[in-house]
């Protein structure tokens, strides 16, 4: 699995970043989560407001800074 965390760098990007890793911690499920932060890459995917959370390829949480148990419950 693939998690990608969209956004520019901002306090809420690193913290949906945080709460993803324990998310992914907290699941016992393997995946890589990997940070995007330039625009044209963010764009690909159609997101107009940061942070976003991409899971496999598909938008999952857009403008939205997503709790751990929403994560746990996204997964």
């Amino acid at each position: 699995m693939k998690i990608e965390i969209l956004g520019t760098g901002c306090a809420k990007c690193k913290t949906l970043y945080e709460n993803a890793r324990k998310a992914v911690e907290e699941s016992g499920k393997a995946a890589e989560i990997v940070k995007v932060e330039d625009i044209p890459s963010i764009m690909k995917y159609g997101v107009m407001s940061t942070p976003a959370l991409v899971v496999d390829g598909q938008v999952k949480f857009s403008g939205k800074l997503a709790s751990v148990a929403e994560i746990i419950n996204m997964l």
